[in-house]
């Protein structure tokens, strides 16, 4: 079974591959998904990595507070995302 976890407070300049190597280091990694403003293109900041369980939990405690890109990471296990109501 595997977890996704919240990543945040990342670098504009950190990419996928980056995260992915981090995160490597504690098990097997599934996906790695930054996410982007959909108007600019812009990276937002934060991001989700799927990875197996133990693993996961490994990568919480060893790199939750950790620099990355000259920031400290933010990492915890995502929340489901809540129900919006449209905008109109």
């Amino acid at each position: 079974m595997s977890k996704n976890l919240y990543v945040g407070n990342l670098s504009w300049s950190t990419t996928e591959d980056e995260v992915r190597a981090a995160f490597e280091a504690f098990g097997e990694v599934t996906s790695v998904k930054l996410i982007e403003d959909r108007e600019t293109g812009r990276p937002r900041g934060f991001g989700f990595v799927e990875m197996d369980d133990a693993g996961a939990r490994e990568a919480i405690s060893n790199l939750d507070g950790k620099e990355l890109g000259g920031r400290n990471l933010k990492v915890n296990e995502a929340r489901p995302r809540e129900e919006r109501r449209p905008r109109w």
